[in-house]
């Protein structure tokens, strides 16, 4: 078992396996509290998207309600809620969980110290202009010590601050009289639907990024978010890594086990 400095990387752990000569090896990168807030902020932003673009379809426009001018047709099939009091149920609902999830996933992040392989920092400035030379300009590409890029941290760090952004303003639009000082601090309340809608945009910008990094970057990530289990992790010593898919990790290690036992 290696373990990275001041926790920047998980565990990396050797199984073995019914063939002597083959050790498969993996990282825990994911626990099952950061897969389920994962996941539930999927689907919670899914939601509150197509809700709010119906809420948005009562009002079209970001101006004064007279004279009213729409500002951009939204198809139905985008939307959510059927109409704007359904879209409201909907949209409530989903902001509570949104919310919690959220709340939830930087908390373990802070108590567990995992923020500081995630979350953007200023030790990983450096890094920030040789992974932009290795997506943008072909260059080659830096070595992997972490889970996470700076580019990547930086990018995740965004959408927690939009995030929160969307909270904030949010809120604002929930109840602009009990938040009014938060609404004044943002311009009024139409300035707050501006930068609520903008915090919109700026989530579902992340979405097409972070899904072209995970197939990059290949399967094996897309499964870690399910299993927790990374397979032949990019960071782990060379002659650490296998060329076997990790599904078949999880047959052989137990073959393995109940053999021994």
């Amino acid at each position: 078992m290696k373990r990275a400095p001041i926790a920047l990387s998980p565990d990396v752990v050797s199984f073995s396996t019914s063939r002597p000569e083959l050790i498969v090896h993996a990282a825990y990168e994911h626990p099952w509290v950061i897969r389920v807030t994962h996941w539930l902020t999927a689907i919670s932003l899914v939601v509150l998207t197509g809700s709010g673009l119906q809420i948005f379809i009562a009002f079209p426009s970001f101006g004064a309600k007279i004279p009213q001018e729409d500002l951009l047709t939204v198809p139905p099939a985008l939307t959510i809620g059927g109409w704007l009091g359904g879209a409201l149920q909907w949209h409530v609902t989903f902001m509570w969980i949104f919310i919690v999830t959220g709340a939830v996933y930087l908390g373990y992040q802070i108590v567990s110290g995992r923020y500081r392989m995630v979350l953007f920092t200023p030790r990983d400035l450096p890094g920030v202009w040789p992974m932009m030379k290795h997506y943008f300009l072909f260059k080659a590409k830096p070595p992997v010590v972490e889970p996470y890029n700076p580019l990547q941290k930086l990018a995740y760090t965004a959408t927690v601050l939009l995030g929160v952004a969307s909270v904030l303003t949010g809120l604002v639009l929930y109840n602009p009289v009990q938040f009014s000082g938060l609404a004044w601090a943002m311009g009024g309340f139409p300035r707050a639907r501006i930068w609520h809608a903008l915090a919109m945009c700026g989530l579902l910008a992340f979405i097409p990024g972070h899904l072209l990094m995970v197939a990059l970057h290949g399967w094996k990530n897309f499964v870690a978010m399910i299993v927790g289990w990374k397979r032949d992790p990019e960071y782990a010593e060379p002659d650490m890594r296998g060329d076997w898919m990790f599904p078949r990790l999880a047959l052989i290690s137990c073959c393995s086990h109940r053999r021994r036992s």
